[in-house]
């Protein structure tokens, strides 16, 4: 879903109607996914007061969204482009308030979820881009709350202190918290928009993972993080290579009077891009003499934009005369000291001008990513050429071996310019080569995938253990006082169908032996089972710390287990068990876990959907019948709880009792995702299998955890043995010094 479909609707000379497609690079990354998923794609036809019925186009189904002249004017021209846009781009330009551009804005998010609402089958995956529509993920999951939704910032999210100005800052915060995946461009930017949900709501933020209480008193989990947008790399090597659009970018440099250097910015028409700070530059350089016309030549492709909002048509009056000004004073009759292009140019085209440049200047005042940068790398396949990066463009982040500049600083910016032009064919090599190798490390399809992979957790998860893994468990052996906590079902265990029957691979047990014979070493089982249950199937070694019925049931160096319940506490299991029981009757392969202080249903024999359909009604039936109960859902069961608990106050209470320093935890349930949000820096969570996470590492199975045991095993007692001999050492000579 985005503001605009991937067609345009165009009417032919003869007065035909028809739809061209308009690619770009989020239709690049997309469109072989959306194909292969049945996938539909909404958004506005780019045409006023005009309804369009669905159709489909190359394997995809288009959903053309109405807009009336008023509601482009208001939502689109108005909030999303005189308010939003502003004010993330650091108050450049003052946004307008007006509660009619609010309103409207309103209305058009509605109608897009609603679109979405009717269209999406059952659990579909719904990604919507771009602040035109930070209100639809809240509004869709009110509609349909089985979708997985998902939303992508292209833009910057500004700090808490300009944010805040925004009447209506509580109401984007709340939509944009109905996605389950938040995606932004900058790490700084993620950032921001958590500690902005913290300042206007307190809700707990642990890392990428906000904890969104709702008004029924449930706790979601919203990943907010991010993935970095880039292009189809391979698509612009390839126009690059066609002897036809080189032949085009040596006619350029002909056309402009073969110039020593010819300096390039592609850029919209738009205040946020800095394009008057780069003409100012470059002016003073002509002026002092440190450039000449005759040497360097200027190329500024100034795309039209926004041309009916007013601040945009006085920056196009301001640039222009600024062209005019330094044209008439520096130019010559056979070299032009800039050439600017007020036009919007074919890819073919850009990519030959990209060739016939030798410096590019990314200048932005603000910019999410600016992928013009990334584009210049893509087509210098000859490892030439210079750019010029600002600081404040996302793509710096990334393109470390540019030029990094203030664009603010004109000083700094002028010496940056010389700097390009200056620079040796030789550094020019070493640095293009090292752009280029990280513009080919993260395409386009790379951050799709990356995106989509996070959301649905649906990505197979290979064999073996990652080498990220490796270097990680590596460090988290030399921690003072260790920690490791593991799930029991799926973990250690492989999942069978009654749960009686789980036991522990050999190999898996073999290495928590191992671990619990090391020093400083503390081994935990968290399970969501009740401790009497944990205790059959799991048969622990003595000094493995005990947490069942998620947290509530605690065993900790000491021989028993208590849990005093009250006698209305008892009376409401029983209740409850009723309900349970008489559900659980009506779907064959169903049953009731009674528990010391809760209850289970266990779908896990049912069909997908069956089991689904079983838990909503136990959910709706027991919060009718016994209100105020902690529910929590996990793979193929539902659970009602007295006491409020979950793995993650496990593991707090297990780190306080061991005293540990770092904590490895591994878990393959959604109810383990409570523990992965309780970890903190100096910890490690380890997801196992697919599913959306919070874990930073993720492994196929119970095989590989036994891998990741017995590899942490191997480097603790490594890491202890080290510091043992370094003890010796320094025992038996009382002088050390430190080099």
């Amino acid at each position: 879903m985005s503001n605009r479909l991937p067609v345009d609707h165009v009417v032919n000379s003869d007065g035909s109607s028809g739809w061209k497609s308009s690619p770009g690079g989020l239709v690049t990354a997309l469109e072989p996914v959306m194909r292969a998923a049945e996938g539909a794609w909404i958004g506005w036809a780019g045409v006023a007061d005009t309804e369009f019925a669905p159709f489909e186009n190359d394997g995809i189904e288009i959903i053309p969204v109405p807009l009336s002249e008023s509601e482009i004017e208001q939502y689109y021209e108005g909030f999303s482009n005189d308010t939003l846009w502003p004010l993330y781009h650091d108050v450049i330009a003052p946004p307008q308030y007006h509660r009619e551009w609010w309103e409207a804005y309103v209305q058009v998010n509605r109608r897009f979820a609603e679109a979405a609402a009717r269209y999406a089958a059952t659990e579909a995956v719904v990604w919507v881009q771009d602040y035109q529509l930070q209100l639809v993920p809240e509004m869709l999951r009110e509609l349909r709350p089985d979708l997985v939704i998902g939303f992508f910032d292209h833009i910057p999210f500004p700090p808490y202190g300009i944010f805040s100005q925004l009447p209506w800052r509580k109401q984007i915060l709340k939509g944009l918290l109905g996605a389950d995946v938040i995606g932004f461009q900058r790490v700084a930017d993620a950032g921001n928009f958590t500690r902005a949900v913290r300042r206007l709501f307190g809700f707990t933020t642990r890392g990428n993972v906000v904890e969104v209480i709702g008004d029924d008193g449930d706790v979601r989990h919203v990943v907010a993080r991010t993935f970095p947008i880039s292009i189809d790399v391979a698509g612009y090597e390839e126009i690059a290579a066609r002897p036809e659009v080189q032949e085009r970018a040596r006619q350029i440099r002909h056309d402009l009077g073969d110039p020593k250097v010819v300096m390039l910015g592609v850029d919209r028409l738009d205040y946020t891009k800095g394009i008057g700070h780069r003409l100012k530059a470059f002016g003073e350089l002509l002026a002092e003499n440190r450039l000449q016309v005759e040497d360097v030549t200027l190329v500024q492709v100034a795309s039209p934009s926004r041309e009916r909002v007013a601040t945009y048509m006085a920056l196009r009056d301001e640039i222009e005369l600024q062209v005019g000004r330094l044209n008439g004073e520096f130019s010559t009759i056979s070299h032009s000291a800039i050439a600017y292009l007020h036009h919007g140019y074919p890819r073919e085209e850009m990519v030959a001008l990209y060739l016939a440049a030798d410096v590019m200047l990314v200048t932005a005042l603000r910019d999410g990513m600016n992928l013009v940068a990334k584009e210049y790398v893509a087509c210098r396949a000859d490892n030439t050429g210079v750019m010029v990066l600002s600081e404040f463009a996302g793509a710096s982040d990334e393109l470390r071996q540019a030029i990094i500049v203030n664009p603010h600083d004109i000083a700094g910016l002028k010496d940056a310019i010389v700097a390009a032009v200056e620079m040796p064919k030789r550094e020019q090599a070493r640095r293009m080569r090292a752009l280029r190798k990280t513009v080919n490390g993260n395409t386009v399809n790379d951050w799709s995938k990356s995106f989509l992979d996070t959301l649905t957790g649906r990505a197979a998860v290979p064999r073996g253990i990652p080498e990220t893994l490796v270097n990680a468990l590596r460090e988290l052996a030399a921690a003072d006082e260790l920690l490791i906590a593991l799930d029991f079902d799926g973990t250690l265990a492989p999942h069978v169908d009654q749960p009686e029957d789980a036991r522990a691979l050999d190999s898996a047990r073999d290495a928590v032996l191992r671990l619990i014979r090391l020093a400083d070493t503390r081994v935990a089982f968290v399970s969501g089972r009740a401790l009497v249950s944990l205790q059959h199937v799991a048969d622990p070694p003595e000094d493995v710390l005990l947490t069942g019925s998620h947290g509530v049931e605690l065993k900790l160096d000491q021989p028993d287990v208590t849990l005093d319940l009250l006698a209305s506490e008892i009376d409401r299991l029983d209740h409850v068990a009723g309900i349970l029981e008489r559900i659980a009757g009506s779907a064959e392969g169903a049953w009731v876990e009674r528990k010391p202080a809760g209850l289970a249903l266990h779908t896990r024999l049912l069909s997908p959907a069956a089991g689904q359909s079983l838990q909503r009604s136990a959910r709706t039936r027991v919060r009718s019948a016994e209100p105020g109960l902690t529910v929590r859902e996990g793979k193929n069961v539902i659970e009602f709880a007295l006491r409020p608990g979950n793995k993650g106050d496990a593991i707090a209470k297990l780190r306080e009792h061991t005293g540990a320093t770092s904590v490895f935890y591994a878990g393959d349930d959604v109810t383990d995702e409570d523990a992965f949000v309780a970890l903190g820096a100096d910890d490690l969570g380890m997801k196992i299998g697919q599913g959306r996470t919070a874990a930073g590492h993720r492994v196929r199975g119970p095989e590989e955890v036994a891998e990741v045991l017995a590899l942490l095993a191997d480097f603790r007692a490594g890491f202890l043995q080290a510091q043992k001999r370094e003890r010796a050492y320094t025992g038996s000579n009382p002088i050390v010094t430190e080099s």
